[in-house]
């Protein structure tokens, strides 16, 4: 059988198919060549670059299997592939901690402008560095504040680990019932429970000092107009699940008028080419999508998909 890892594979994983007598071409195919190129293919590996849509599964019925290495399948039609008996898979545990680590790296960020200070020093540092340490002199801590997340799957809780080892309250809120403590592992195997709580996801706006955002895209904005007016003041907003599930606009209102006072986004409406009113707004931490990208959560993204496709395929 002949796998395409159009968007790549770690390589123990390609590995591991091939010494389970798969051969795996990790060539990239054009979005537009799918269709016609696939037909020499039994299955193919995806990451939010490649679309699995109707038509093309339609124009591909060789096709036995599909994975997606990361977590959300909203490029993939899964619910038709699977009704013409396509087995869908993707890797929601690999890269929990990788993102999680992400929002912090954004939210530390945040708190002490390294964001607009990395603009700005390399222009200004040399003329003007009394009024840039001014500037950035009324940073704030992130312990002892309250993180509110929106979405606790494997990701949020991996971020509200984070929190609580930093000394964060962490609130949050999800369409279903979750844990009132999650566990922490300290250095010698010291394993201590913390507490968290649910709420209604109206009080996880107006109680938070941070939220991040950990859900897919459905039919609009998670966080449009009327719940960026039930934010706390002064508010800081991290979004690395998908694009779509903050309204752009309002965000850039909100931002405009002091109501959230930074916001970073690793993921954008318009990807690959966000807009430029995001790009260059000086209270937006910027990354290109790569919550997932590190070595450690591709090598384990790479043998998890691997291990599901080899099971997948030899039923």
């Amino acid at each position: 059988m002949r796998i395409l890892a159009n968007d790549g594979i770690d390589l123990m994983g390609k590995k591991l198919l091939e010494d389970a007598g798969f051969e795996v071409d990790t060539t990239h195919i054009p979005q537009d060549q799918l269709a016609e190129k696939l037909q020499n293919y039994d299955a193919i590996t995806v990451r939010s670059a490649t679309k699995v849509r109707q038509a093309l599964i339609d124009a591909c019925p060789n096709i036995k299997a599909i994975g997606r290495g990361g977590v959300g399948m909203d490029n993939i039609d899964v619910e038709y592939a699977r009704s013409k008996g396509i087995a869908v898979i993707n890797t929601p545990a690999a890269s929990s901690l990788s993102v999680a680590e992400l929002v912090f790296a954004h939210l530390l960020s945040g708190v002490r402008f390294l964001y607009d200070s990395n603009r700005k020093m390399p222009v200004e540092g040399n003329t003007n560095f009394a009024g840039l340490k001014k500037a950035y002199a009324k940073g704030v801590e992130l312990k002892g504040k309250t993180l509110g997340v929106i979405g606790f799957g494997r990701i949020g809780r991996e971020t509200a680990k984070v929190a609580l080892g930093m000394g964060m309250d962490v609130i949050y809120t999800d369409l279903f019932e979750g844990p009132t403590t999650l566990p922490l592992i300290f250095s010698g195997g010291i394993e201590v429970d913390l507490p968290v709580k649910q709420v209604s996801f109206e009080e996880v706006l107006k109680q938070a000092d941070f939220l991040s955002l950990h859900v897919p895209f459905l039919d609009k904005p998670v966080i449009g107009k009327e719940e960026f007016a039930l934010l706390k003041d002064g508010v800081g907003l991290v979004n690395a699940s998908r694009g779509g599930v903050i309204d752009e606009q309002e965000l850039i209102a909100a931002l405009d008028s002091g109501k959230v006072s930074f916001a970073a986004l690793d993921v954008f409406d318009n990807e690959p080419t966000p807009r430029e009113e995001i790009l260059k707004h000086p209270k937006i931490s910027l990354t290109p999508h790569i919550g997932a990208a590190t070595d450690e959560a591709q090598g384990r993204i790479g043998v998890e998909l691997a291990l599901l496709l080899i099971d997948a395929l030899k039923k």
